[in-house]
């Protein structure tokens, strides 16, 4: 297959094919506004093929020795990283991204991959000798079968490898939904996934909308399901995935706060919560999206934070110098400029207004220039919505107490971070602040993939989440045996 088709292909059972349906949708290149290419919208009924096709594969992948699994694994490896600027284009020309931001999704998303080669040892089973007089006990891992994950716009490469490698070394078949505003980058992960040696049908890709999701979600042969998105359709797919018997890690939206305490140095305090807040345009369920300011701290960081504000440079991602692309398309354009106008409406204050930015060269992108929003009142609208954008909304308390307070206010739960020089409050921070992922003079703090991916209230809907130890015990399902070799029987135990 090559991407100079101008309609997107699906990969199943091995080999490239094009969908049935009549249904398709363009891909936008968000700063230039151009059509990329048109994503089929796949019918439930190719959905069973995929999943019937996967199944089939499944049974003897799940035979195949554990580290011959995991080979590919390293080729696919190899594979992304010889390919890595055509993938960073690829990333950049349907998401927005920097260059920069495009290679550092992709090396996290190869961090991944190399965690699952270990599974040789992370799957590995446990047992007890005489654990009952001449009784042995053992628990082992097997795979659970045909999987799939639901990924979103915003990291197109990086989240699939979340789950696809966990799920193929742990011995399942995998089939790949991507959002249909990026599906080219999938597309090109296939291409590489051709060449790794993978069985056939053991991964599959199935482009679409609602439809395929939900026959995913109630396909009688499908396991577990993976999602990353918003919460209102995090919890969805959770209850509708749960009801039919499926696993399900439902990864959903966040409102993340930073904490400044006088004691922190201000200027790189200022420079890594700019990155934060207006990296990939605040479109990450890690931006930071609030900024809390104890006591002194005030002054000083609002005046960096204006400064850097100002001062980003907004345009294409391949472009030189530029810091920050638009948001994904113009409903979003229009979703965060309405937002910040409610914040106003509410009595924040727009010390920096990014509404109605414009590029020279790129006069139709969806570009919103980074927005601070001061004194936002902590019990308004814009203090609890995910922006999902690049606006900062800024706070203040007096005490460090009173700034812990407002971090737990907060139906979300992905990430809370403080900004100090002081390792006693650092402690106390990370011990009471309420979220999964907790930010120690980080701005991002986003967990290596040996590490889960925690999210906690409204920001995760499951048990186990993304990546690790947690990505191994997803996929597999335990089986205990207890064994006994009497030459004689007695119930004398």
């Amino acid at each position: 297959m090559t991407q100079t088709q101008t309609r997107l292909q699906n990969f199943v059972g091995g080999q490239w094919e094009p969908s049935r349906s009549s249904e398709a949708q363009p891909v936008i290149n968000p700063a230039t506004a151009q059509t990329l290419a048109d994503v089929p919208l796949t019918t439930a009924q190719e959905v069973d093929r995929a999943v019937q096709a996967a199944q089939a594969a499944f049974r003897e992948w799940s035979e195949v020795p554990v580290g011959d699994r995991i080979q590919p694994l390293f080729k696919l490896k190899a594979l992304i990283e010889e390919n890595i600027e055509d993938l960073a284009r690829t990333i950049t020309d349907e998401c927005g991204k920097t260059r920069a931001e495009s290679i550092g999704e992709i090396r996290r998303g190869i961090e991944n991959i190399e965690v699952a080669s270990g599974i040789p040892m992370l799957m590995q089973g446990v047992n007890n000798e005489n654990i009952a007089r001449g009784i042995d006990e053992h628990m082992f891992r097997q795979p659970l079968g045909v999987v799939a994950a639901i990924t979103p716009f915003n990291f197109p490469a990086m989240i699939p490898l979340w789950f696809l490698p966990y799920a193929v070394a742990t011995g399942n078949a995998f089939i790949l939904k991507p959002s249909e505003r990026v599906p080219l980058t999938s597309a090109k992960l296939f291409e590489l996934i051709e060449k790794a040696g993978f069985s056939k049908g053991v991964l599959s890709l199935v482009n679409g909308g609602k439809d395929v999701v939900n026959a995913l979600l109630d396909h009688p042969q499908v396991r577990a399901i993976s999602f990353v998105g918003s919460t209102p359709v995090a919890r969805y797919i959770y209850e509708r995935g749960a009801k039919n018997g499926k696993r399900v890690q439902a990864q959903g939206g966040a409102k993340n706060p930073a904490v400044i305490l006088p004691d922190a140095d201000m200027e790189m305090t200022a420079t890594i919560l700019a990155d934060s807040a207006f990296g990939c345009a605040g479109q990450r369920c890690l931006a930071t999206s609030v900024a809390i300011t104890v006591g002194d701290a005030r002054k000083d960081f609002t005046d960096l934070m204006v400064d850097l504000a100002q001062s980003r440079r907004v345009g294409y991602g391949f472009d030189d110098g530029v810091q920050m692309g638009p948001v994904i398309n113009e409903g979003s354009k229009e979703r965060v400029e309405s937002l910040i106008e409610k914040g106003v409406q509410e009595g924040a204050r727009a010390i920096v207004d990014g509404r109605g930015a414009k590029v020279p060269g790129y006069e139709g992108g969806y570009f919103v220039g980074p927005t601070l929003l001061d004194d936002v009142p902590p019990q308004g609208e814009i203090a609890r919505t995910e922006i999902f954008g690049p606006v900062l909304s800024m706070m203040h308390a007096a005490t460090v107490d009173e700034a812990v307070r407002l971090v737990n206010e907060r139906a979300f739960g992905n990430q809370a971070s403080l900004f100090t020089g002081s390792g006693a409050a650092a402690r106390k921070f990370r011990h009471e602040a309420r979220a999964g992922n907790i930010g120690i003079n980080i701005g991002v703090a986003a967990p290596i993939a040996y590490f889960p991916f925690s999210g906690w209230g409204d920001s995760f809907f499951g048990d186990l989440h993304a990546q690790g130890r947690h990505g191994v015990e997803f996929y597999t399902e335990t089986k205990v045996v207890v064994e006994r070799w009497p030459r004689e029987w007695s119930r004398t135990f």
